[in-house]
């Protein structure tokens, strides 16, 4: 989870990596909507909009704590190059992305034929930045059981790299938070993450937590969710 949000996440969290670095606070959101036959849509955001005027100041200069600051048009060059990458893959579609210089928010969205498309998109990410993840993540969906699941195994790599840390870099992560949120056509029946909120609907779950207690392994996101016929 440390190096997929300090360089970007994936997905989880790829808009803007070269910054986050100088956030002193950061949202990561991903929003999937699952369709009865597996199909669907994903919106991932990187939030740093509490950091804003922080950020504005920063990208002024060239380099800050040995960090080169990107300039607009890198954080743009980024963004265009993730989305074809992207629009190459098979099953995934409707590719967009936007970003706001005055908010500092990024977002990319797409479109997939099948839940097991996100993982590719994971690995593909992971790829193009030279990271091996330190955290096993996944994403499944059965229909015959009726079952979507997001799965999270924390592997000790994280709280060991994040302890290899500068203690200011180590500083942005202390109010950085993760939210995920899942959307379904039909109702959800159970869940097995008793942190995780049900909408009033009952067709939507969320599940808010710190990407710090993700590191040091206090957090689990892991959740099998089972839907109504």
């Amino acid at each position: 989870m440390l190096k997929q949000i300090k360089k970007g996440r994936a997905l989880l969290i790829v808009f803007l990596p070269c910054l986050l670095v100088f956030a002193s606070c950061f949202q990561i959101v991903e929003d999937v909507t699952v369709r009865k036959d597996g199909s669907g849509d994903a919106v991932f955001t990187a939030n740093l909009s509490q950091s804003k005027t922080k950020l504005a100041s920063i990208m002024l200069l060239d380099s800050v704590n040995g960090y080169k600051v990107p300039s607009r048009a890198d954080i743009r060059n980024q963004l265009i190059k993730l989305e074809g990458e992207l629009r190459e893959i098979e099953g995934i579609s409707n590719v967009t992305h936007s970003v706001d210089f005055d908010k500092f928010i990024a977002t990319i969205r797409f479109s997939f034929t099948d839940v097991d498309k996100l993982n590719r998109i994971s690995n593909n990410i992971f790829e193009e930045m030279k990271i091996s993840p330190a955290n096993k993540s996944s994403y499944a969906y059965r229909n015959d059981t009726r079952t979507f699941s997001r799965i999270y195994m924390h592997e000790p790599k994280a709280k060991l790299e994040f302890d290899k840390m500068k203690e200011a870099d180590k500083e942005i992560f202390k109010s950085a938070t993760y939210t995920s949120i899942y959307r379904f056509d039909r109702q959800v029946i159970s869940q097995s993450n008793t942190s995780a909120k049900l909408a009033s609907s009952k067709k939507a779950v969320m599940l808010q937590g710190s990407v710090l207690d993700l590191i040091n392994g206090k957090n689990n996101i892991t959740n099998h969710i089972k839907l109504a016929n």
